[in-house]
């Protein structure tokens, strides 16, 4: 496993080295606490220098907010100065945005926090954070490092996994486990609560289950069995304790497989990732499908595991043809080469904070944006 190494006291030191977004351990280390500047942690961080935190945690904190104001300024700055040029199309201000957030990400995991080997953090003021190190990572086994950037997501998912997400579709929560996306946009879980079932609907395949919130809402529509697939292994211990939690584990059964499981079903229902591009990170998997590999996957496969008279129900947002990322000819040209036929489609707009945010770099595609079931058949 990866090591970082530092010089404290004049003697070389090394411990394990963690990273849930890949990134690689820093090559710059240098002690940080409480006397050091803003500024001068700003600069240090910018020039790929890690600082290791032997201060207070709660300072440590701030020091993050204050250096996510100062990144956060850049951006302003660059926008007067652009002023008066060609304004970007919506594609380059998507790539930029991208590049713009994975800058700032970078800058702010410079920002280190020490663990002992059972999960403590050996800093003043320090939260208690065994139990939520434990569901992200598993038995402790040695000291080690992360970026505080990356704790404080892991204390965030800790406690919507303990609080849970309402499911108005539910009346319940789902409880979504670290790395595995949470279903906080409820529009594309309500199209499913609310579309009309196939005449004959007695199994249904569940393609890409996360937190298995559509296999909970297919069975709770009295579907007597679901079959539900993924392949990382949190979304697979995530989707059966929430389907337990709900009791429907005797409706519901979760398998690991890519895509399909065997056999045939009367519906097959697949939220592939919405926009094509290459994860920075593990949760990124969620929002980008490189090459769009599973929603063609999906389209690929869909035929040859219909039941016949089933559907097919492809459940993907337009952000990217808005984006310019992809286009609805090339949709519908996959839907028509896997040999499919669209059966009708439900539409329901966002409602979610971004889709009402005039400041958001991406306004402009956000308030377009339009979610879909599309209900598909074999020709």
């Amino acid at each position: 496993m990866t090591r970082i190494e530092w010089v404290e006291n004049g003697e070389s030191r090394s411990a394990l080295w963690r990273s849930e977004s890949g990134w690689p351990a820093p090559k710059k280390v240098v002690i940080a606490d409480d006397t050091m500047a803003a500024d001068t942690a700003y600069r240090l961080a910018l020039d790929g220098t890690a600082l290791l935190w032997r201060g207070d945690f709660q300072n440590a904190r701030q020091l993050v907010q204050a250096l996510a104001r100062r990144i956060d300024q850049k951006p302003a700055r660059a926008k007067r100065a652009r002023a008066g040029t060609t304004p970007p199309t919506l594609t380059e201000q998507f790539h930029r945005h991208r590049l713009a957030q994975l800058q700032r990400a970078r800058t702010l995991a410079m920002l280190l926090i020490p663990f002992d080997a059972d999960y403590t953090i050996p800093l003043r003021r320090a939260p208690d954070v065994r139990q939520a190190c434990n569901e992200a990572y598993g038995a402790a086994t040695e000291p080690f490092v992360v970026s505080l950037r990356e704790l404080l997501g892991l204390i965030g998912a800790h406690e919507w996994r303990s609080k849970g997400v309402p499911i108005a579709a539910l009346d319940d929560r789902i409880h979504p486990w670290y790395g595995v996306f949470s279903p906080v946009r409820g529009e594309y879980v309500e199209l499913v609560a609310q579309a009309p079932l196939p005449q004959k609907t007695d199994l249904a395949f569940d393609i890409g289950a996360g937190t298995g919130v559509l296999s909970a809402v297919l069975a709770r529509r009295g579907l007597r069995r679901v079959v539900a697939t993924d392949m990382d292994a949190r979304a697979l211990g995530c989707a059966r304790e929430n389907i337990a939690r709900l009791g429907l584990d005797e409706q519901v059964e979760i398998v690991e497989a890519d895509l399909f499981p065997q056999g045939q079903a009367d519906l097959v229902v697949c939220n592939p990732p919405w926009l094509p591009g290459k994860p920075s990170s593990a949760i990124e998997y969620a929002i980008y499908d490189p090459d769009s590999r599973m929603l063609r996957g999906f389209l690929n496969g869909l035929k040859a595991h219909l039941a016949p008279g089933g559907e097919g129900w492809l459940i993907l947002s337009d952000f990217a043809e808005h984006l310019g990322l992809r286009t609805r000819e090339q949709l519908s040209g996959w839907i028509a080469a896997a040999g499919l036929e669209v059966a009708g489609r439900h539409d329901v707009r966002p409602t979610h904070a971004k889709a009402q945010d005039a400041d958001d770099p991406l306004h402009a595609a956000r308030a377009q944006e339009v979610t879909s079931l599309w209900r598909l058949r074999a020709i």
